[in-house]
C-alpha cells in the first residue's frame, strides 16, 4: 500500500507510537492517535509525524466500552474523509496471581487487549468495505500468545486475550479477504523493559533473549511498515522478539 495520504489509526501507542508515527509520517500518512490516559506520550507521537511529513490528529477515547471504540473510528473517518489503516496497539499488561482475578478484573483486561481489537477492527472494516479500496487491519499480540503455551504464572486474563488476538486475526482475514482488507497481526517480545522490573528481571530476560539484547520500539515499526508495504500476506501473527520463542 502507497501510504501516502491514507489514513491511519493508532490505538494506543504510548511506547512506541512515536516511532511509528514518524514513520507514518515520513511516508506522507495522515495519522490519528487516540489514548486513554497517555497524553503527554502520544502528544510526542503526534509532534514526530507532523514533523516527518505527515498530518496527525488526537483523539481521547474509553476502549473499554464497545460504542467509544465504534465513535473513535467514525470520528477518524470525519476527520480524514475514510480509512484505510488501523493499528490496534492499545493493552494492559499486568500481572494477576489467579486467586486474585475477579471477574471484573477478567473482564477489564479483555475489554482492552481483546475486545476493543475487534470493536475498533469491525467499525473500521465497515467504512473500508464502503470505500472499496481495501486496507489493511493490524492487531498486536504477544510473543508467548503467538508460541501457543504460557511461559509466566500470573498472567492468565492476558495471555488468553493476546491468544485471542491470534485467533481473531485468522478469522477475519478470512471474512474480510474478498474485500481486499488484510489483517495480520504482531507479536512483540523484549522491546522494551517492563515497568517496574528490577535489573535483575531484566537480565534475565536478556539471558534468555537469543539475540540478546532489547528490540526497542522500532523494531516494532519495522515489522508494522513491512506488513502495510505488502499485498499477499494475511491471517498472519509476525513474533518480533529477538527469537526469544526458540528458548
Amino acid at each position: 500500500m502507497l501510504l501516502r495520504d491514507r489514513v491511519v489509526l493508532v490505538t494506543g501507542g504510548a511506547r512506541m507510537g512515536a516511532s511509528l508515527g514518524a514513520a507514518l509520517g515520513a511516508c506522507g500518512a495522515r495519522v490519528a492517535f487516540s489514548y486513554a490516559r497517555s497524553a503527554e506520550a502520544i502528544a510526542q507521537a503526534a509532534a514526530d509525524t507532523a514533523a516527518a511529513g505527515g498530518q496527525s490528529h488526537i483523539l481521547q477515547a474509553d476502549l473499554r466500552d464497545p460504542d467509544a471504540c465504534g465513535r473513535l473510528v467514525d470520528d477518524v473517518v470525519a476527520w480524514g474523509g475514510g480509512i484505510d489503516v488501523l493499528v490496534a496497539l492499545a493493552s494492559t499488561y499486568d500481572r494477576v496471581p489467579l486467586d486474585d482475578v475477579t471477574p471484573d478484573t477478567w473482564r477489564s483486561h479483555l475489554a482492552v487487549d481483546l475486545d476493543a481489537t475487534f470493536h475498533c477492527a469491525r467499525a473500521a472494516a465497515r467504512h473500508m468495505r464502503a470505500q472499496g479500496s481495501g486496507g489493511h487491519l493490524i492487531f498486536c499480540s504477544d510473543w508467548v500468545a503467538a508460541s501457543a503455551r504460557p511461559r509466566y504464572t500470573g498472567y492468565v486474563p492476558y495471555y488468553v486475550a493476546k491468544a485471542g488476538v491470534v485467533a481473531l486475526t485468522e478469522a477475519l482475514a478470512l471474512e474480510l479477504a474478498g474485500d481486499g482488507i488484510q489483517v495480520n497481526a504482531i507479536a512483540p517480545g523484549p522491546i522494551l523493559p517492563a515497568a517496574g522490573s528490577t535489573a535483575e528481571m531484566q537480565a534475565a530476560v536478556l539471558q534468555a533473549t537469543p539475540l540478546g539484547r532489547w528490540g526497542g520500539p522500532d523494531v516494532v515499526t519495522h515489522a508494522v511498515m513491512g506488513l502495510l508495504q505488502q499485498d499477499w500476506v494475511t491471517g498472519q501473527t509476525v513474533r518480533v522478539d529477538g527469537g526469544r520463542h526458540l528458548v
